[in-house]
């Protein structure tokens, strides 16, 4: 049976903490007081990013590998939400007290978490700490697990090429950071490899600090049906929980939107939006989430870059719409330039 501890405010209760404590199974112990907390039970918690569960995206694909961890290893997990407007402070707090608490491992699901997982981590030399798209803080009990998000993103802009009708194409992109544009660079090159005269409408939600633009639809959705506006019939949006609200706008004009991080076809809550979905970029955060826990549960903890890309499907395109499985022309030019990619034939940008 499934038990997770949720703990969804910064100042995390005792009472919360004490749920987490108590489960069966494997014991792990803590680094920071040389204390370790008598468990039978091996624990790993994640701290989800801006959005939290119920993103339909990122979050929800680092939850389904705490999940499957669950199932298939007898893991007992606990997730830590975010609150809106935190800081860095916030984030140690709650790293802090899921370490306390005796998970093992303890993952930041987000570059946010990198200042928080620096200092933490620290203090708890035996507990491995994970962090999803980022390698900018490092150490022997840190694991960086990172993407070619690049790689999947020109793949989408092969079949945002070949799927359009009108040549006009669009980004969306939720906060304009590295990583983002990242997802950006490799769109745009693969739009305009398949087709030089393709135009492609890019937008940024919001600028750093603010990250309303990974968290509200309604910005996703003006956004789109603004490009909308302007020509585009396909829309790929990198920006979690507000990208939800671009697939929307495509949907309700009839035209293309490409989902991200997970099989967007397949989420629960965008089935009234599922058909507009040609296909999605996938990020295997599942798995990653899912082998730093089995690594910590087998003795043999990952550290340092653990890297996924299109040669091993750590990256790719979602092909569960049966009306993408009908574009034989483009799932062949899709094909062919993904063997291109892992060939060495066609480097893909990481910038625009």
């Amino acid at each position: 049976m499934r038990r997770i501890t949720r703990i969804t405010t910064v100042g995390i209760a005792s009472a919360a903490l004490a749920l987490s404590a108590t489960a069966c199974g494997k014991s792990s112990s803590e680094g920071g007081s040389g204390t370790s907390t008598d468990s039978k039970a091996t624990k790993a918690a994640i701290a989800y990013d801006i959005g939290g569960r119920g993103d339909q995206s990122f979050n929800d694909a680092a939850y389904a590998g705490l999940k499957k961890a669950e199932e298939d290893l007898g893991v007992k997990g606990s997730e830590a939400e975010p609150s809106s407007g935190e800081g860095d402070a916030d984030k140690v707090q709650r790293l802090t007290s899921l370490a306390r608490a005796g998970n093992n491992p303890v993952i930041g699901v987000g570059f946010a978490y990198a200042p928080a997982i620096e200092k933490v981590a620290k203090q708890f030399p035996n507990t491995t700490f994970g962090i999803i798209d980022d390698t900018s803080v490092t150490g022997p009990n840190i694991a960086n697990m990172v993407f070619n998000e690049e790689q999947g993103s020109y793949l989408a802009g092969v079949a945002a090429a070949k799927a359009s009708k009108t040549g006009t194409v669009g980004f969306i992109g939720g906060v304009e950071v590295p990583l983002i544009k990242k997802f950006e660079a490799g769109y745009v090159q693969g739009v305009k490899d398949t087709n030089p005269k393709a135009k492609v409408l890019t937008q940024y939600l919001t600028q750093p600090p603010n990250f309303d633009g990974f968290a509200k639809p309604d910005l996703g959705k003006a956004a789109a049906e603004g490009q909308l506006d302007k020509g585009a019939d396909v829309i790929y949006a990198a920006a979690g929980l507000a990208g939800s609200g671009a697939i929307e706008a495509a949907s309700k004009a009839g035209k293309w939107a490409i989902g991200v991080d997970s099989d967007q076809y397949n989420q629960a809550g965008l089935a009234s939006y599922k058909d507009a979905i040609l296909t999605s970029v996938t990020k295997d955060v599942s798995d990653s989430v899912y082998n730093l826990i089995k690594s910590v549960n087998d003795g043999k903890p990952q550290t340092g870059e653990v890297r996924y890309g299109l040669a091993t499907d750590g990256v790719g395109l979602a092909d569960s719409n049966p009306k993408y499985k009908e574009m034989t022309d483009l799932i062949a030019a899709v094909d062919k330039a993904k063997q291109d990619i892992i060939d060495g034939k066609i480097t893909v940008k990481t910038a625009p």
